[in-house]
């Protein structure tokens, strides 16, 4: 009998691995696709440098999965979100709840130790991982030790993920930064797609090797944020009269990512094509919404999915980068959810009736 229990223990974890493997197996050529596709291989005749409104909603509506009874935990996607620290816990926690209200699965914060415990209390749906560590908790002799044990902590998890966040609430500890750079450089080197916002577009800016000619990684920039990458790359101001076209060749100098201006209409581009998304949104400009739409390309990971499985509606498949197609809808996924947010409880009365 005990042989026997050995046996069946034995098969059960033979299973349980072969499985892990597949899946591991799949998550590689997903991203491989996707990388791909991202890089134009197959697309034929493109047409380049030009600027339209995007028809946000229908790429919204094509890219949105039917649920499937057949599909198990984690096929709709696992996102990872590199943020959070003893000042900033709320950025982290918005942009990983954001996904997860999308359709994703699971979704894995790594942050601070300090951070953790504030984010664990705000969601259980989250997995925390408390393996950042910045420059005060860290002697000098130890930095060495301690940055190569929290990057192992994080890449030992990096082929389980379909999409990386860098940024929200991460804040610009030196020792910190160094950190999350070589993460990144982990996260492309097994074709991950990265988007960077926040903090991490700081880090980007003083180090752009780590994104430049990476068609999967995504750039995600507020005003003051592009202000910093226009004078930083182009090295001249942000010229507003031409602002597709600026857009446009920072993504080229960047070597093809794609970035998401924000602003009043949102401009997309992967420095081929300029998509703009000028649906009302909320007249509203608070903190949060911003982390929000970081974690809102997850839907790139839907596209790639699609693609991938060969579910792809035609409106979506024929010639379209899935990176700039997930940010279109990533945009109007907010935009329409800031609007109904602020309609819905639009005066102060109607959130506190004392008033």
């Amino acid at each position: 009998m005990l042989v026997n229990h050995g046996m069946n223990q034995l098969a059960s974890l033979s299973i349980a691995r072969s499985y892990s493997f597949a899946s591991s197996i799949a998550a590689v050529l997903r991203r491989q696709s996707f990388l791909i596709r991202a890089r134009g291989g197959g697309v034929h005749n493109k047409v380049h440098s030009t600027k339209t409104e995007a028809d946000a909603v229908s790429i919204l509506r094509a890219i949105t999965p039917t649920l499937d009874p057949t599909r198990h935990k984690g096929q709709a996607g696992k996102i990872a979100v590199i943020g959070g620290c003893r000042e900033y816990t709320g950025a982290p926690y918005f942009a990983a709840i954001s996904a997860l209200k999308i359709g994703a699965d699971l979704s894995h914060v790594f942050c601070t130790k300090d951070a953790a415990p504030v984010i664990k209390s705000y969601s259980p749906e989250l997995i925390v991982h408390p393996v950042l560590e910045e420059s005060y908790s860290v002697r000098e002799e130890e930095r060495k030790q301690v940055s190569a044990k929290v990057v192992a902590e994080v890449d030992k998890w990096m082929e389980r993920f379909d999409c990386l966040v860098v940024g929200p609430g991460l804040g610009r500890d030196p020792f910190l930064l160094d950190c999350v750079s070589e993460i990144m450089k982990q996260a492309r080197h097994s074709n991950v797609p990265i988007v960077v916002d926040g903090d991490g577009l700081f880090l980007v800016a003083n180090s752009l090797h780590l994104v430049h000619g990476y068609p999967l990684a995504v750039l995600t920039p507020n005003v003051n944020e592009y202000k910093r990458l226009v004078q930083t790359v182009l090295k001249c101001e942000v010229d507003d009269a031409d602002a597709h076209g600026q857009l446009s060749s920072l993504a080229k100098q960047i070597g093809g990512v794609t970035i998401l201006r924000k602003g009043r209409s949102d401009l997309i581009s992967d420095g081929d094509i300029v998509n703009s998304v000028s649906i009302c949104g909320s007249p509203r400009r608070c903190g949060g919404q911003g982390d929000i739409l970081s974690g809102s390309p997850f839907l790139l990971v839907l596209v790639l999915q699609y693609f991938y499985l060969g579910h792809a509606k035609p409106f979506v498949a024929a010639d379209r980068n899935p990176t700039v197609l997930g940010c279109i809808a990533g945009s109007a996924l907010l935009r329409k959810a800031a609007s109904l947010a602020f309609e819905t409880r639009k005066s102060l009365e109607d959130i506190c009736p004392a008033y």
